[in-house]
């Protein structure tokens, strides 16, 4: 019989398995737990991440105005494999390059959940659930999810519903 230890768990296993030397991995200079907790992705957002919503003006092809959510965790590009945990730790969303063009900066990645029936299904009842510590986040996280339940009910398409969406939106990030 072997005890393993991870995570500070012990467990009783009646096979051979590989220890890992450490429950935690080095990502970017910076110690992650093997397994990412709830907290550690709110407090990985409370830091890196956030909630944006854009309007796009109607086009010559769609001739309506356009409502896009977004969910972000914006990282150095030494910091990919995080992300890709994050990716894992939510099962949605993709990871897209970001070259930076400012002197002294580092080019990056951007994990990004824009597919509403994600952000209605996974990333909103998240941090819901589980909250935000840091107080414009909150504030940002709560406009944003007004905004999403009016884009669910089409409100956009409406005068009298875009301009509640652009007033909220007007809101965030102050």
């Amino acid at each position: 019989m072997i005890i393993a230890t991870q995570m500070g768990r012990h467990k009783e296993v009646s096979c051979v398995i590989v220890l890992r030397s450490s429950a935690n991995w080095l990502i970017g200079g910076r110690t992650i737990p093997y397994m990412l907790s709830s907290d550690y992705i709110v407090g990985l957002t409370d830091g890196e991440g956030s909630f944006c919503v854009f309007i796009r003006k109607p086009t010559k092809a769609t001739w309506k105005t356009r409502i896009e959510c977004h969910f972000y965790v914006k990282m150095r590009e030494d910091e990919l494999p995080l992300l890709e945990r994050v990716r894992d730790f939510f099962h949605c969303g993709r990871i897209s390059f970001q070259k930076e063009y400012r002197k002294n900066q580092r080019d990056n990645y951007r994990y990004q959940v824009s597919n509403l029936n994600d952000l209605n299904a996974i990333i909103i009842p998240f941090f819901k659930k589980k909250g935000l510590y840091s107080t414009p986040r909150k504030k940002d996280f709560d406009l944003f999810q007004k905004i999403v339940k009016l884009v669910n009910i089409d409100a956009h398409k409406t005068e009298e519903g875009l301009a509640v969406i652009k007033q909220l939106k007007l809101r965030m990030h102050k």
